[in-house]
């Protein structure tokens, strides 16, 4: 896996296929190998640039907090270092938040938008103090209590089916000092309903039928913020469909994406 260094930290990252360059920032707290399912099937026709944030995957963790605008500048940075002047971005649940902070960094990269799983809004007072109690508890007690919690939360079918079994091995993967900079970096994320609400370009909203954690209601309000938005729900899914669901997934996200490639 080819790495890139940004203010001394290395990024580790996947550039796979071929057409259209399409930026996806993964969920919390995975890596850009949560996307293989979409690689496999779309790369013949799209050029698919999956960072792992940095103290997630195999990237480095740089100081304090993993805010989202720091995550933000390390895919246009991405972007830069393979010469891509602009790029369908995208991302699921904190990938969404990368990728509002992105398109509130330099909107002019941005060929299309692509929500899957994610919300507008900023934690309020108490969701910040449940992010906190959450970083200390990883920094004392490791992953494992967190995989145990928030596993069951993240797939609709379960730990033991095919997809949180796969989740979970991602989530392992996790260094607890990185899980708990991620945790601290949402708390600390702005309300990004103004950013969308400017925004006018290609929309794709997604979000999984069964999504308990960021639900329907949360889809919709991005969907309308968005002139032209497109929403799509995958039934069955849960918070992660690109991974639970991913051949319903990868259709609408092709049907979105050659929308883009032949306007």
């Amino acid at each position: 896996m080819p790495t890139i260094t940004v203010d001394g930290v290395p990024l580790h990252y996947r550039d796979e296929g071929r057409g259209l360059p399409v930026l996806l920032f993964h969920a919390f707290p995975l890596s850009g190998e949560s996307f293989e399912k979409q690689v496999k099937a779309l790369s013949g026709r799209y050029r698919f640039i999956l960072p792992d944030h940095r103290g997630l995957g195999r990237s480095g963790l740089g100081e304090g907090p993993t805010e989202m605008s720091r995550l933000a500048r390390d895919g246009l940075a991405l972007l830069d270092a393979l010469n891509v002047e602009s790029a369908v971005v995208g991302g699921v649940s904190m990938g969404g938040y990368a990728t509002m902070a992105l398109l509130r960094e330099d909107a002019g990269r941005v060929r299309g938008l692509v929500l899957v799983d994610t919300q507008a809004t900023a934690d309020d007072e108490a969701g910040r103090a449940r992010r906190e109690a959450s970083a200390r508890e990883v920094l004392e007690q490791g992953v494992e209590p967190m995989v145990r919690t928030l596993l069951p939360k993240l797939v609709a079918e379960g730990p033991d089916s095919e997809a949180g079994r796969e989740v979970a091995a991602l989530m392992r993967t996790a260094s607890p000092a990185g899980v708990a900079a991620a945790v601290r970096g949402m708390a600390l994320r702005p309300d990004s309903k103004d950013i969308l609400a400017r925004y006018a370009g290609p929309t794709l909203v997604v979000v999984g039928e069964k999504d308990e954690v960021t639900p329907l209601e949360k889809a919709k309000q991005m969907a309308d913020l968005v002139s032209g938005a497109r929403l799509e729900v995958i039934p069955y899914a849960g918070h992660l469909p690109n991974q639970e669901q991913p051949e319903r997934f990868n259709e609408v996200l092709d049907r979105f994406l050659s929308s883009l490639s032949n306007p």
